[in-house]
């Protein structure tokens, strides 16, 4: 037999807990609300792909971290079988002038080696690597001045637009001068946001990862192909001197944006605490 303490007690008890029922998010019928700064618009459905910042960032940071294996038979510093000369970066990459190479044989390297005209994704990689190609193959004037024909179907890796591209999920490469074709340019530069391009067409473009500083003079963003090694890198900038050199703020028409701008970084402290400072930066791809 219950007695009326011990049903007192049980009653008390009983409020409390369909009290907690009843505050909005605890109970299986309520939604928490959702702020209106974290909902994302939909990019242009016309547009080659589909994309969010989060996502073009998290496909770019890959590229930087990805872990390989390359041995001797990765390295070439002579013509492929079609005549086109390739050079890896290969730590015994050493030209008298220009950018040395950087990867080892033999030891698990950490990123993706630059290529001209390269489109790999990192599954497209590693089968290389293990097939024998080319790690890489480095930029040159000469390069430049052939550029489609001096593209060695026997290297593997990215050039700048082919990491863009990777990065924007297009099913193609669109390479620096046929981006613009597929973006929109933004009037005031101060307006970048992560996964906006910064772009010289025919040149060379870099993929913006958001503001370093809050009066908006120095900016994050993920390239290859420019210094301090031929790999993709996170850096960061001062935003008058790369728009100094040509730069256009480009924003792609398939990106999806919050409704309302956060001002928050997509990026997380530790990754941005590994840019490389460029306080000098120079249009990369030489």
């Amino acid at each position: 037999m219950m007695t009326k303490t011990c049903f007192a007690a049980s009653s008390k008890l009983l409020s409390s807990f369909l009290a907690l029922l009843l505050v909005p998010g605890l109970t299986g019928c309520s939604t928490p609300a959702r702020s209106l700064e974290s909902t994302l618009i939909p990019g242009d459905s016309s547009a080659p792909s589909q994309v969010t910042p989060e996502e073009s960032l998290a496909i770019a940071e890959q590229y930087t971290r990805h872990a390989w294996r390359p041995f001797a038979r990765n390295i070439r510093h002579s013509p492929d079988s079609a005549g086109v000369r390739v050079d890896t970066p290969d730590a015994g990459y050493q030209p008298a002038s220009g950018r040395a190479g950087w990867w080892i044989p033999g030891e698990v390297n950490r990123g993706i080696p630059y290529k001209w005209g390269g489109f790999d994704d990192l599954d497209s990689f590693d089968a290389g690597i293990q097939a024998g190609k080319a790690a890489g193959d480095v930029a040159s004037p000469a390069k430049r001045e052939a550029n489609n024909a001096a593209v060695s179907r026997e290297a593997i890796g990215v050039d700048c637009s082919g990491f863009v591209s990777r990065c924007l999920k297009l099913p193609v490469v669109h390479d620096s001068s046929e981006l613009p074709g597929i973006c929109d340019p933004l009037l005031n530069p101060l307006d970048l946001a992560p996964g906006d391009l910064l772009n010289i067409p025919n040149r060379h473009v870099m993929l913006v990862a958001g503001w370093a500083r809050a009066d908006k003079s120095w900016i994050y963003f993920y390239e290859t192909g420019g210094e301090p090694d031929w790999k993709p890198d996170l850096k960061v900038s001062p935003l008058d001197k790369l728009l100094a050199l040509g730069f256009q703020p480009l924003r792609y028409r398939g990106m999806a944006r919050p409704s309302k701008p956060t001002g928050k970084q997509v990026l997380t402290r530790a990754v941005l605490a590994k840019a490389i400072e460029v306080p000098n930066p120079a249009v990369g791809d030489p």
